[in-house]
């Protein structure tokens, strides 16, 4: 090539000859260069949820509510993610559920609306979710006939397919449209997880052998804060919220206050026993005219208050464990605040009957009639957890795989979730020590020989006591033995049904029909027990 001769070849080139030679060099060093050519755009598939079959199914799962701002999804922004908008974001995320149909789409339903702070052990929903075997139109046994029919394409389809390009939520919560990104999760981490179970299942149920692993796929989406403990088949009429036959709440308090005064378990406990029965809750409970409500008549199945951690005088923590068909708005926050009240010496258990009194005669044994609610405060959120939700023998068939059931299964050791949850609750037990440590190190300087807290005024420490009533959770209102006003004395609330009327004339009535053309199904939520 001319462009590779060496310096002697140009020896005896007149001077034209050179220029002309540098003028060749110089067009092709300006030539442009060819670029290769661009890569055809990749074009992005839209997911056709209507080409895949679906399954109604149950999720049972747990949630620290103190993380939350509340369970049910908000249109409207808030402070906190909300526990179902977080859950419907990862249903989406894992396509599982349309997120263009929303919360109607998918039939969503839930057991019980719990409020912000409140956690839950035993939460269910039931919704339809995508399925390698499923069908919308016929029973369990027949989409498993489907599933074998038609080919293999659903099972070997893997669970990571599932996440993959996954589309985000077109429902906006405040700022969290797709929950769980922030906390490390992507698909890439579904690729590992293997489609099968490796745990024996007995031969009825090998023809289940290729559902998606619905635990696996969401745990991995989730925050922490959010585990999936089981899901199951259900009928097509089953519904998580109408189904259920009871709902139980746990709450959880200590005896010892940081005034130094006991609660009196038994005066407690006798109040607690006035509750079992149908009785009409209206002034244990929080009224809410958007909802309308003129019925407050609810039954309690069982209230018992049982010990958790006790010593030699029974001293220590102890839980009020109610379990009743449905309840009120702040239903079980406010029973415990007079029972609080109870157990410090203020009230009566008998108070507890009264208070149900709110007509003559509903009540034997009652002495007046209280048909409009004194005011106190309810107590605090934090201790109070959801704890099960039941449903008629043999509705349920919870599982912890893609297909064995929990009476069937047969694994070696704690399952990965159960360990997530130990490693949890190990750590709450440092913390736990730690705290437990500050005290003891303040009470050198701050504890008097007696037990009590040294008074930091010129004041009694037996007077400072009495200003502290227990609301829960480490909380307290300040009153005084001299200043305490009976419950039955206090000022009371209008009566339930100019409450409702005021409200129906007033602002809130046109912004409630607002809200519920965003949310039809608002109005009435708060109908079975939702605390």
């Amino acid at each position: 090539m001319a462009s590779s001769l060496s310096a002697s070849t140009y020896d005896g080139w007149t001077r034209e000859e050179l220029i002309a030679r540098l003028t060749e060099l110089d067009n092709v060093q300006a030539r442009p260069k060819q670029r290769p050519p661009s890569p055809k755009p990749r074009i992005k598939k839209t997911f056709q949820f209507n080409a895949h079959s679906r399954r109604k199914i149950a999720l049972k799962f747990c949630y620290s509510g103190w993380e939350y701002g509340g369970l049910a999804f908000q249109y409207q922004k808030t402070t906190l993610p909300t526990v179902e908008g977080v859950l419907f974001n990862a249903l989406v995320k894992a396509r599982l559920i349309d997120p263009e149909g929303g919360f109607d789409g998918c039939g969503w339903t839930k057991c019980g609306r719990t409020d912000r702070g409140v956690s839950a052990a035993g939460q269910v929903i039931s919704l339809w979710v995508r399925s390698a075997l499923g069908s919308e139109t016929g029973t369990e046994d027949d989409s498993l006939n489907v599933a074998r029919s038609t080919s293999t394409s659903h099972s070997s389809e893997t669970t990571a397919d599932l996440a993959n390009d996954a589309s985000s939520s077109n429902l906006v919560e405040g700022e969290n449209a797709v929950p769980g990104l922030e906390f490390g999760f992507d698909e890439d981490d579904l690729k590992d997880v293997p489609l099968n179970s490796s745990l024996s299942k007995p031969t009825s149920i090998q023809n289940e052998k290729y559902e998606y692993e619905y635990l696996l796929i969401l745990n991995r989406l989730l925050p922490p804060t959010i585990r999936i403990l089981a899901w199951s088949p259900v009928s097509d009429d089953f519904s998580a919220r109408f189904s259920c036959t009871y709902r139980h709440y746990k709450y959880f308090f200590s005896r010892n206050t940081a005034t130094g005064s006991i609660l009196d378990i038994e005066r407690m406990r006798t109040a607690a026993s006035y509750l079992v029965g149908e009785h009409d809750f209206r002034n244990l409970c929080k009224i809410d005219p958007s909802k309308q409500i003129t019925m407050f008549k609810r039954k309690v199945l069982s209230a018992e208050i049982d010990p958790i951690s006790i010593d030699a005088e029974g001293n220590g923590d102890y839980v009020l464990n109610l379990v009743g068909t449905a309840f009120l708005y702040h239903q079980v926050r406010n029973i415990m605040a007079v029972l609080f009240m109870v157990g410090h010496g203020q009230e009566d258990p008998s108070v507890v009957t009264s208070l149900m009194n709110v007509e003559e005669g509903s009540e034997p044994g009652a002495t007046e009639v209280v048909d409009t609610k004194p005011q106190y405060q309810m107590a605090d959120a934090l201790p109070l957890m959801l704890w099960d939700c039941g449903y008629p023998e043999g509705e349920l068939d919870w599982r912890t795989t893609n297909g064995a059931s929990l009476s069937d299964e047969n694994e070696d050791g704690r399952s990965e979730l159960y360990q997530q949850l130990h490693s949890i609750h190990s750590r709450s037990q440092v913390y736990t020590a730690l705290n437990n440590h500050f005290l003891l190190a303040a009470s050198r300087f701050h504890l008097q020989k007696n037990g009590l807290p040294a008074p930091s005024a010129p004041s009694s420490t037996s007077q400072v006591a009495k200003l502290m009533i227990s609301l829960g959770g480490g909380t307290y209102k300040r009153t005084g033995q001299d200043k305490y006003t009976p419950l039955l004395k206090r000022n009371r609330l209008d009566h339930v049904d100019l409450t409702n009327e005021r409200w129906r004339l007033g602002k809130g009535f046109r912004r409630n029909e607002r809200k519920k053309a965003l949310d039809e199904e608002g109005s009435i939520d708060d109908l079975d027990g939702n605390e």
